[in-house]
């Protein structure tokens, strides 16, 4: 009984199959269709429509779905959009001078404008009552009564004019995901402790992020939440 001998592995393997998939996976079609990692969602004030970041520029879509036109091509990654109360503009994080700077924009798109210059990264939280000024996180500087230094571990809070101008201080104490609540009597917030990274998943320790409220009108805070884990975002 003959036995045949069996061919290569290299003879027998659908080459061609395989670079058909290569090709079909690599093309932009692919690429459209399977569009992963879109981010930083943020809906406008009358609950019509969502922009959010995909691949460093901002897009806008309706909520109930459909085609996302692009408000920002720029070659520099735009993030973290923020709308204004009217929904008339967006503010979002931009490093197109190197670091993280603030820039406000038209919702409809537009030319964005350049609100601040500092060398330290910016990132927008949201629009006073008014859409005249809008509260950021950065770290910029200190008063000499709460600490020696700034540190990126615990970025301050600070508001600048929708036309720019000087940067004023808000509050010392680190505070992100900032809200503005009513009319600006109170502000909801999240604490930074320490330096432990945000992404960092089923996190407990003792500089876990916890909720505040603060009263704009007597300078007071007050905490929200006594979870061990991650408290986030407020809303």
């Amino acid at each position: 009984m003959m036995h045949r001998r069996s061919e290569p592995f290299a003879s027998r393997f659908p080459w061609s199959l395989l670079g058909a998939l290569l090709l079909a996976l690599s093309s932009p079609l692919g690429g459209q269709t399977l569009a992963q990692w879109n981010r930083y969602p943020a809906i406008s004030p009358d609950g019509t429509t969502i922009v959010f970041t995909y691949r460093g520029d901002l897009y806008r879509v309706p909520v109930t779905g459909g085609t996302a036109v692009p408000l920002t091509t720029h070659l520099a990654h735009d993030f973290m959009p923020v709308w204004s109360r009217d929904g008339r503009h967006i503010v979002f994080a931009s490093n197109r001078h190197g670091n993280f700077d603030l820039f406000l924009i038209p919702a409809s798109g537009g030319e964005a404008r350049r609100l601040t210059y500092h060398s330290a990264d910016e990132f927008p939280y949201a629009f006073e009552p008014g859409d005249t000024t809008i509260l950021f996180g950065a770290v910029r500087q200190d008063s000499p009564t709460y600490r020696g230094y700034p540190t990126g571990s615990q970025p301050e809070l600070y508001r600048v004019g929708v036309n720019g101008g000087r940067v004023r201080q808000v509050l010392t104490t680190p505070a992100e995901a900032v809200q503005v609540v009513g009319n600006g009597e109170y502000l909801l917030y999240h604490d930074k402790k320490g330096g432990e990274n945000e992404w960092r998943k089923h996190h407990t320790s003792s500089i876990a992020r916890d909720i505040w409220i603060y009263d704009t009108s007597r300078g007071t805070h007050r905490k929200l939440t006594t979870f061990a884990g991650e408290d986030r975002n407020p809303v």
